[in-house]
């Protein structure tokens, strides 16, 4: 019998980690790993200059943030920085991608691309607030 690497986790680049984690925090529902929440306000943020990690607590795929000194957010869909990496996630209804959709520009995301009105495929697109793309659609 073959066995096969499992997903761990999906690693974002970001030039602000804390910030970057917050959002998808916020946006998904996530916990961070246990020694990787914000320190106390006044306190200095060391594991937030380097490596962040965040979990779902029904388990699955994590999210990992790696702090870089510079980033090109893409350009897409002009095709000059291709998305190289996006995340796609569901919501069941119109009206549940259309609540998503406030909330997602709330904590900070940018639409890039609306399809909501598709008969087929509803869907929105966003970057992130380091620019790295994400789709809301409707399963």
């Amino acid at each position: 019998m073959t066995r096969y690497p499992m997903i761990l986790q999906v690693v974002l680049d970001g030039t602000n980690i804390r910030e970057l984690a917050e959002f998808y925090r916020k946006l998904f529902g996530l916990q961070y790993r246990p020694g990787d929440e914000p320190p106390a306000a006044g306190d200095p943020d060391e594991r937030g200059t380097d490596w962040l990690v965040l979990q779902n607590p029904q388990g699955g795929p994590q999210l990992a943030f790696q702090q870089v000194d510079r980033l090109i957010p893409t350009t897409w869909p002009d095709d000059t920085v291709p998305m190289q990496l996006h995340l796609d996630t569901t919501v069941e209804s119109v009206s549940e991608l259309d609540a998503q959709h406030e909330r997602a520009l709330a904590l900070g995301a940018k639409m890039v691309y609306d399809r909501s009105t598709d008969p087929d495929e509803p869907l929105r697109v966003y970057a992130d607030p380091a620019g790295h793309p994400f789709c809301i659609f409707v399963s």
